[in-house]
């Protein structure tokens, strides 16, 4: 840590949505106070923050709460949208003595500069973000999550420190890289969950109900999971496109004309995986995408 951060270290999460919830909690469980949770506002907002603070035992805090000039906090760490922590940097600027204290953001796309108003108060900064989902009804341990890392070089080190005690890991990342690993990180769950609404959609067409057709898919999923985490991806890939089967694909096409959106995303994927995956009569298989691409746009 830092000098004067060496025993007890105070934390204050700014936003009490599914991310902060999350890391608030396992910070408490590692041993770190949770001073206090501050909300944006009044109503809405400020109940969540108040509900969170109580599992945590802090207090909760408005971005214009007199109690804001007497936080102890070493460490301000904001769980908000991207497009929301220069706002919510902003709104606490003028309320807190930022000098020597260390601010940490958990925006995927954007680069620690998203606090420069408060580097320039004195504060170290960093962008701390964990590759992980978060969502409503499910709080996941950070256990094992890899949190990518990039700022001022206090920051980092007290980031580190805290990753490690909540049971992560680390990696530094280039400020110019952050959009592609967001991309990333959107293709390995969001739009992952995506494809599989989509799924869900082309079972309907084979006459599955939706929550029947969750309930069948989740043994092939959980296994194809297990393969790549075993296998990696070429390991893991099977059907028609790895064994050359022109045949199904063509029927594929066919009846996914009744469902336009999911038979681009078909076309998409089944170009992806003859780019990147093994597979046998590659080009009759190209050719048949060429095929099913041009009628989809009516040529």
């Amino acid at each position: 840590m830092l000098p004067g951060m060496a025993g007890e270290v105070r934390v204050a999460i700014v936003g009490a949505g599914n991310l902060g919830a999350a890391l608030a909690g396992s910070l408490l469980r590692a041993g770190y106070v949770i001073e206090a949770v501050i909300a944006r506002s009044r109503g809405a907002s400020l109940r969540k923050a108040q509900s969170l603070a109580k599992q945590v035992r802090g207090g909760a805090l408005t971005d214009a709460s007199v109690g804001l000039a007497a936080l102890r906090a070493d460490v301000i760490w904001f769980c908000v949208p991207d497009a929301e922590i220069a706002r919510a940097a902003s709104s606490l600027a003028e309320k807190l003595e930022w000098k020597g204290k260390i601010a940490l953001h958990s925006g995927g796309v954007l680069s620690s500069d998203e606090l420069g108003l408060l580097r320039r108060r004195g504060a170290y900064v960093a962008s701390v973000h964990p590759l992980m989902t978060f969502v409503r009804g499910s709080r996941p341990s950070l256990v094992g999550v890899a949190f990518a890392l990039e700022g001022d070089a206090p920051a980092v080190r007290v980031a580190r420190r805290m990753i490690e005690d909540v049971g992560g890991y680390s990696y530094s990342i280039r400020k110019n890289d952050k959009a592609a690993y967001h991309a990333w990180g959107t293709f390995a769950s969001p739009l992952f969950t995506a494809l599989l609404a989509t799924a869900e959609q082309v079972a309907a067409l084979a006459g599955v109900r939706r929550k029947e057709a969750k309930r069948r898919m989740l043994p092939i999923l959980q296994q194809t999971l297990a393969n790549y985490a075993a296998l990696d991806a070429a390991g893991a890939f099977s059907g028609p496109i790895v064994r050359g089967d022109v045949d199904t694909v063509k029927r594929h096409l066919r009846v996914l004309r009744k469902m336009p959106i999911a038979r681009e995303v078909y076309l998409s994927l089944a170009r992806a995986a003859l780019a990147y995956l093994p597979g046998k009569n590659r080009r009759a298989l190209r050719r048949e995408l060429r095929s099913g691409l041009r009628k989809r746009r009516g040529e």
